[in-house]
């Protein structure tokens, strides 16, 4: 019960220090769709979780989209060869990446890197906000503060974003220690995810108090799951990706 004690402790720290955050980003995607632009997600690793936790999932917004290395191989026509460990260093892919995306200018981001270091992550916040993108950024300000950057600006994830959401999670990601040195027990995955939801439950709530009719899937799951979100997919035909 140690881990689970300590990751409970962390995810309501987390929730209540992120809540003004949370706000913020919820801000940025409801001024996407109500401009009919949609919310993409990135993240490599472990962090591509978070992004499949805000896009294309039950009690989640339809109008949103994952965007991963792998979109190299579906999209743009690569070797599976490509999809290395290392990629995610590699700042070229992130142009790459960006444009396979079926964008539009009034989309809003949210990258996903709890170091916040690594040049492609920090090369697509680059390209976001160059080309006018409001950008959230989920990431670990206490690892990535530590770190020194992989880009060759020098720049983290956290510098470039227009609102950060802290996960929480300590310099190595781990939070029990082991005899010796050296830790076990990640927790960066559990405290993204809770802000990734925090931030789409808040968003729904607010267009709800607009008075709008938040698009947002069911289950497939459930009676009329299926119906309910081809209807509202098709609403967004050719803006979002699904089925990979």
């Amino acid at each position: 019960m140690t881990y689970a004690t300590k990751v409970l402790d962390l995810a309501r720290q987390v929730a209540e220090s992120q809540a003004e955050p949370v706000r913020k980003a919820a801000g940025l995607v409801v001024a996407a769709i109500r401009a009919e632009g949609v919310v993409n997600a990135f993240g490599s690793g472990h962090s591509e979780a978070i992004a499949m936790e805000i896009a294309g999932r039950a009690g989640g917004l339809v109008p949103s989209n994952r965007l991963s290395p792998r979109d190299l191989v579906l999209y743009g026509g690569q070797p599976p060869s490509v999809l290395t460990p290392e990629l995610e260093r590699d700042p070229a892919i992130a142009h790459q990446i960006y444009d396979l995306a079926p964008v539009e200018p009034q989309d809003v981001f949210v990258l996903i890197s709890s170091s916040g270091v690594n040049g492609a992550v920090v090369e697509l916040a680059g390209i976001v906000k160059d080309r006018g993108h409001p950008l959230i950024a989920i990431t670990s300000v206490q690892h990535s503060t530590r770190m020194t950057s992989r880009h060759p600006s020098g720049a983290k994830l956290l510098d470039l974003a227009d609102v950060v959401l802290d996960n929480g999670s300590p310099y190595g990601d781990a939070i029990l220690d082991l005899p010796g040195g050296g830790s076990y027990g990640a927790v960066s995955t559990i405290t993204s995810a809770l802000l990734a939801q925090m931030v789409v439950t808040e968003a729904v709530e607010e267009l709800v108090a607009l008075g709008e009719t938040p698009p947002v899937y069911l289950s497939v799951n459930v009676t009329g799951g299926d119906e309910h979100n081809k209807a509202l997919e098709s609403r967004y035909a050719g803006r979002i990706r699904r089925g990979t």
